[in-house]
């Protein structure tokens, strides 16, 4: 019998190591010009302030359920489960916003100068 534990961590390190790559690339390109950027980093923080405030309400239903989870008859395994693909896709929810709202200002950007080409 083959023993496929192993397959989910290991494509999730492949997906993590792809997403950081194509970060990097996008991070390449020029932000603009300083009142862009500006502009930029007030909706990068009002994002994460955001963020911030909803994972903390996200953290205590989290935690009721988890605790519900655990002490029904599915036990603590189950609960163990649970808390793993939570803090699994809060991080992939905080650090998607993080990319989003740096790659937006490139977006932008790139918008801008193709546009004045034409």
């Amino acid at each position: 019998m083959t023993d496929y534990t192993l397959v989910p961590p290991i494509l999730g390190g492949v997906g993590l190591l792809c997403a950081y790559i194509i970060y990097q690339l996008v991070m390449r390109f020029p932000a603009g010009e300083d009142a862009i950027k500006k502009i930029a980093d007030q909706i990068h923080l009002g994002a994460m302030v955001f963020m911030r405030r909803e994972y903390t309400m996200l953290a205590i239903f989290a935690a009721l359920v988890l605790i519900a989870i655990f002490v029904s008859p599915l036990g603590s395994n189950t609960a163990l489960a649970f808390l793993v693909g939570a803090l699994c896709s809060a991080t992939a929810g905080w650090l998607g916003m993080i990319a989003a709202t740096r790659a937006n200002v490139r977006t932008a950007t790139a918008a801008n100068s193709w546009y004045k080409c034409r």
